[in-house]
């Protein structure tokens, strides 16, 4: 749904006068650079109209222009309206946001931002490019945005609650002497964290400040003596006060006349590469020193527990999706209209059946024949459409469970495909499959094994405008670093490694047509290889969802002797291990068996 937004760009720019500013840089993240963020903080959104988790604002005097990526190029032309430009980033002559300023912009101009939005990487290399032009880089507080938000939503107040250890695995106790030690070995002062599940893990806290995400505002610094969470009190229970026992809690945005006060000692503060200027500006560029996160790097490599735990709420999850594939292909078989949101609502319903379910991991994307070429669609109650059992569903969803986080895609077909439409799925099919099955040494990156999965897509001329995979938290973000599979450049400079989550989800989209897209979870492990050439130590992955692939939309002629064995051992785990939490659901049980049949 397109939002008019002349009004609010009338008035950004008055105030942008006011503050003596050419322009306004405005991230769709908000200061912990999260990349969902509470209401309060949409100001990409609010401002632009366009809601996708990933795009960047630039507002002159006489021009707004919204970049994003292959992603959301469909969702954001839909979106914005006619006062802004849709740059669609990555393609052939398309500027990025920084070089779009720097030929946008007269010399002498006055380029705003808000330092809390902003990471101090970005603006030191803005700062340089705006010398080019003899124009200068302003920190304005409050944000532009906030002032002409008339209706702004009221910031979070949500309680913390703790994760015991019976899933976290590990107390938060352990988790600072870790820190501690890190601090000793890089011989600094300590550390500020300021990324939210950073917080949340370190802890062994969860929150629902930001929907879908349980996490909560606040920042912590730890040195060797002491450890501050920075927090509105209010949100911390009796219970949680007392578990917290031996931290010192302090008002949320005291952490940055504290930080502007340090004794340092001519030590530094360790910074990770995704802290604010706001944060450096209250320390002192000059003493700080970035480094590679050590609290992320830490959090993405899954203790037993953990590891447990995924595996058993992905068996949860997939006994509600087969409920809910199978009840959504028999309703659609006798003639029932279904909205994607009805349907949508339908899942999470039988996913709050299940077992320590605590929410949706992300808005479900519940997307019909050409409603599937969005690549991150959000249906909209009053406006999406009718599933057509003619076309493809894609469906791409997720929950929250105390024990972990899923994410799951699945393309089904409830008529009869085209032979296209085959032959698309299959593609995607065999690009799955065969980075399922990679054998890789320790050091391998997932910028190396992007391919393995596009190449079935290549060989027909196909191809798709996003990443392979991206790390999963447990029972934190959906979306998790540092690593990741795909053709971004950062992916390059983070190997995978034994215990890691990341997902395989290849896909292919035709505007206006169709979408196509499987997902699954899948755990990074060492394998054992029969040669150990250079003693080195080999990494494979275990798959951790557990839904059917749809038979339908395959070309069983075009699978090799090996992709059928894969499939049909695939099929029959998930016979195995989803039949006895299904099998009070005669229909849901007949379908699982039919889609798991050996091809």
């Amino acid at each position: 749904m397109t939002v008019s937004t002349g009004a609010r760009l009338k008035a950004l720019r008055e105030q942008l006068k006011k503050d003596n500013l050419d322009a306004f840089l405005i991230p769709s993240e908000d200061a912990h650079q999260s990349e969902y963020a509470a209401d309060a903080y949409l100001r990409r959104h609010w401002i632009s109209g366009f809601n996708g988790s990933a795009g960047f604002a630039v507002v002159t005097m006489t021009e707004a222009a919204l970049f994003t990526d292959g992603r959301y190029f469909l969702q954001a032309e839909d979106q914005l309206d006619e006062n802004w430009v849709l740059m669609k980033q990555g393609l052939s002559g398309v500027p990025t946001w920084q070089d779009y300023l720097i030929q946008k912009l007269p010399a002498h101009s006055r380029v705003g931002l808000d330092a809390s939005l902003t990471l101090l990487e970005d603006a030191r290399d803005l700062r340089t490019r705006l010398k080019t032009k003899e124009s200068t880089l302003v920190s304005v507080k409050p944000n532009p945005v906030d002032v002409v938000w008339a209706d702004r939503p009221a910031l979070p107040t949500t309680q913390v609650f703790i994760q015991p250890l019976e899933y976290a695995g590990q107390s938060f106790e352990k988790k600072l002497e870790d820190v501690r030690q890190h601090i000793q070995h890089t011989q600094k002062y300590g550390l500020i964290v300021s990324a939210l599940d950073e917080v949340a893990w370190l802890f062994n806290l969860r929150g629902s400040d930001v929907v879908c995400n349980p996490v909560f505002y606040a920042y912590a610094l730890i040195t060797e003596e002491e450890t501050i969470l920075y927090i509105d009190e209010n949100k911390l229970s009796a219970e949680v006060k007392d578990y917290l026992k031996g931290v010192i809690v302090k008002p949320y945005l005291a952490v940055f006349d504290d930080l502007h006060h340090l004794k340092l000692n001519d030590k530094k503060l360790l910074i990770d590469m995704n802290t604010s200027l706001a944060i450096a500006d209250a320390v002192g560029e000059d003493n700080v020193r970035e480094e590679r996160s050590f609290l992320n790097d830490a959090k993405s490599i899954k203790n037993e527990t953990e590891i447990n735990g995924m595996r058993a709420c992905h068996i949860r999850d997939g006994a509600a999706l087969v409920k809910y594939f199978s009840w959504l292909e028999k309703q659609l078989k006798e003639g029932r209209e279904l909205s994607e949101v009805e349907a949508a609502d339908h899942l999470e319903a039988l996913r709050a059946q299940q077992k320590d379910y605590m929410g949706l991991s992300f808005p479900t994307i519940s997307a019909t024949g050409p409603n599937g070429a969005i690549i991150h669609y959000e249906p909209e109650r009053d406006t999406c459409k009718i599933i057509d059992p003619k076309q493809i569903y894609l469906c791409d969803s997720g929950a929250q469970y105390r024990d972990g986080t899923t994410d799951v895609t699945r393309s089904y077909h409830f008529g009869e495909p085209t032979e296209y439409e085959k032959e698309c799925f299959t593609a995607v099919l065999k690009g799955h499959i065969a980075l399922d099955k990679a054998i890789f040494p320790v050091g391998t990156t997932g910028y190396l094994l992007d391919p393995l999965a596009r190449m079935p897509l290549w060989q027909i001329g196909l191809d798709y405008r996003h990443g392979t995979g991206h790390g999963v938290g447990s029972f934190l973000y959906v979306h998790e670093g540092p690593h990741g599979i795909g053709v971004r450049a950062p992916f390059n400079n983070s190997p995978l490694s034994a215990g890691m989550t990341v997902t395989d989800e290849p896909g292919y989209y035709e505007d206006g047509k169709f979408g196509i897209r499987i997902e699954n979870i899948l755990i990074i492990h060492k394998h054992e290889t029969k040669h150990h050439f250079g003693d080195k130590t080999y990494l494979g992955f275990e798959h951790l969802t557990m839904v059917p692939m749809g038979q339908k939309l395959m070309n069983i002629e075009s699978l090799c002797t090996d992709d059928k064995q894969w499939i049909n051992e695939y099929h029959q785990q998930c016979l195995t291990l989803l039949s006895p939490l299904v099998e009070d659901d005669e229909v849901a049980l007949a379908w699982l068996k039919r889609e798991t049949t050996a091809i």
